[in-house]
């Protein structure tokens, strides 16, 4: 299949989400969220028997609690609606790769015909491995784009995010950034770590320079308070939140201490309180790496693989990101972050 038509299969099954609607996507912490769709006539195969019946665990290390990955679950549901699998998504309760390696293992013993995952750090790859030899085909998503072919997966859903950090940074230093610094929440999440080294690059590239400052969001006022403090004492003049919520707390440093419109801020992921920042001109821009099809691209490959053996750009990416937002299509993107799509 060309590139172009793979292109074409994507886009019809994005429209086909989209005509769904907003599905209805549970928020846990450590409990299963159980997706089940289609009919008892889902198509059947050599690979399923005659029933048809697909069950794909999911393994990820985001909290339930994230409005990001309620985004990514609700593309999950979504797919597993329209082509009648069975999903079971479990996730650490807090960041953490040894968890999620439980996780992994604790999905792998229940046998499912499929397996996603994330791939925050290479550690996670000795339990990716485990899954491959129990013959359980798997895609990552999301964190892993530099990861995912030495861990051996028939794909990764996700963006570049090394790219996606030397593109914010060359956004910053057109809007005239000196010195800036990159909001780092999960220091050790390698994907995280290549956004901000992106954005360093971009910055040494255009004379300006950059720091990584750790970002704990569990306290947020603490965060607010430190942001402040940074925003405050140092020749700061841009940073960029690595999500929504780093962006948001980051605001809300800028506003206690009148200093909005004087650092150039720019931002990851999407939330109400974002794009309404973006068009109003608070934050010059932030990055849709679409979550929602990080969710639902997954499942509906894997559910063709374990029925037919079809799998689209086997081996390499399958790219959701970056998408800029900026002021002029923030009102659109807003509609749809509202109802957990963008």
């Amino acid at each position: 299949m060309t590139a172009r038509r793979v292109a074409a299969a994507l886009a019809a099954l994005v429209l086909a989400a989209l005509a769904t609607g907003c599905g209805s996507t549970e928020r846990v912490r450590e409990r299963d969220l159980v997706a089940s769709g289609g009919s008892a006539t889902t198509p059947s195969s050599p690979r399923t028997g005659a029933s048809g019946s697909v069950r794909i665990a999911v393994v990820t290390h985001g909290q339930a609690s994230s409005v990001y990955w309620a985004t990514v679950r609700n593309g999950i549901d979504a797919a597993a609606r329209e082509t009648g699998v069975v999903v079971r998504y479990r996730s650490p309760d807090v960041f953490s790769v040894r968890r999620m390696s439980e996780l992994i293992d604790e999905a792998v013993a229940t046998r499912p015909d499929a397996l996603v995952v994330t791939l925050p750090d290479r550690s996670v790859e000795a339990a990716v491995r485990r899954a491959e030899r129990a013959g359980i085909p798997v895609v990552s998503i999301n964190s892993g784009d530099d990861l995912f072919r030495s861990a051996g997966v028939l794909a990764h859903v996700g963006q570049d995010e090394d790219a996606a950090g030397y593109e914010a940074g060359r956004r910053l230093i057109a809007a005239g950034v000196t010195h800036a610094v990159c909001l780092n929440l999960e220091h050790g999440n390698g994907a995280l770590d290549r956004r901000c080294a992106g954005f360093a690059r971009a910055l040494r590239s255009g004379g300006a320079t950059s720091r990584d400052l750790a970002l704990n969001l569990d306290d947020q006022a603490r965060a607010e308070r430190l942001l402040a403090g940074v925003f405050r004492s140092t020749r700061i003049d841009g940073a960029l939140a690595l999500s929504s919520s780093g962006a948001e707390a980051a605001l809300a440093a800028l506003r206690d201490d009148g200093r909005v419109g004087k650092v150039v801020l720019g931002s990851f992921d999407l939330s109400p309180a974002v794009l309404e920042a973006v068009r109003d001109g608070r934050v010059a821009f932030t990055i849709d790496q679409q979550p929602y099809l990080q969710g639902y691209l997954p499942i509906v490959v894997l559910a063709n693989y374990v029925r037919y053996g079809l799998v689209p750009e086997e081996g390499r990416l399958i790219r959701t990101g970056p998408h800029f937002v900026t002021a002029g299509d923030a009102e659109q993107a807003l509609e749809l972050s509202r109802r957990r799509i963008r």
